[in-house]
C-alpha cells in the first residue's frame, strides 16, 4: 500500500508547455545531426551496441532522433496536437514523465524484441513509440472526442485507438509497412495503458470502452 501511494502521488500541476520542448529538442536534435552525422548512430537504438557497448542510454535518447524531414514532421504533428490536450489535463511534469517513460518503455521492450528475433544490427529511431502513447491518453481522457481522418472522416478517438492497434497488429504479423516500427507503436499504446491504472488508478480499456 506505502508503495502504491507513492507511486500515485500528484505532481504540482504547472503548464510549462512541455510540448512545444519537447518538440524542440527533437528538432534541434534533427538539425545537429547534419552538422554532426555521428549524433544518429549514438543516439539510434542499435541493439548490438547497447548490449556490447554497452550504451545504454540508445533506449531512451531513440525517440528523439528521426530518419528524415517527413519522418520528423509527422511524429510531431502527432505530438502537437494530441500532446498538448493531454498536457492541459495531466500538467506539464505528469505529461514530462507520461512521454518521456512511455517512450522509454516502448524502446526497452522493442530492443528485446530486436534480441529475441536476432535482430542484432536493427536501428530505431523516431518518437512514434512516446507518440502512440500520447494518443492512448488522449482517448482514455477524451473517449468521445472526434477525430477527423485526411480532414474529412470524423472518428472518435477512443475508435481511432481500436483501429490503430489492428491495423498495427495486422502489418506486424504480415510484414507490411517496410520500415515501420510496428511493434513499437503497440509497446507505446501497452506503456500507456499501464501507466494510467498503475500512476492514477484508472482502467484505460473501460474508458475507451464506454467512450466508443
Amino acid at each position: 500500500m506505502n508503495l502504491l501511494r507513492t507511486l500515485r502521488k500528484p505532481f504540482r500541476y504547472t503548464q510549462s508547455n512541455a510540448t512545444l520542448i519537447l518538440i524542440g529538442v527533437n528538432v534541434f536534435v534533427f538539425v545537429l545531426g547534419y552538422a554532426v552525422k555521428e549524433i544518429g548512430g549514438y543516439l539510434a537504438l542499435w541493439p548490438v551496441a547497447v548490449v556490447e557497448g554497452p550504451w545504454l542510454w540508445q533506449p531512451f535518447t531513440y525517440m528523439f532522433v528521426h530518419a528524415d524531414l517527413q519522418h520528423l514532421f509527422f511524429n510531431m504533428l502527432g505530438l502537437l496536437l494530441f500532446g498538448m490536450a493531454v498536457e492541459r489535463e495531466l500538467g506539464s511534469r505528469e505529461f514530462t514523465l507520461f512521454y518521456l517513460l512511455s517512450g522509454t518503455v516502448a524502446g526497452l521492450c522493442s530492443l528485446l524484441a530486436f534480441i529475441i528475433g536476432g535482430a542484432w544490427n536493427a536501428y530505431l529511431v523516431g518518437a512514434s513509440g512516446a507518440v502512440y502513447a500520447v494518443l492512448l491518453a488522449f482517448a482514455v481522457l477524451h473517449p468521445r472526442a472526434r477525430i477527423f481522418i485526411w480532414g474529412l472522416v470524423p472518428v472518435p478517438s477512443a475508435v481511432l485507438v481500436a483501429l490503430y492497434t489492428v491495423v498495427e497488429l495486422w502489418s506486424e504479423v504480415f510484414g507490411l509497412g517496410g520500415n515501420v516500427a510496428h511493434l513499437t507503436h503497440l509497446f507505446g499504446f501497452a506503456a500507456a495503458a499501464l501507466y494510467f491504472p498503475v500512476r492514477f488508478g484508472v482502467n484505460p480499456i473501460r474508458r475507451l470502452i464506454k467512450g466508443s
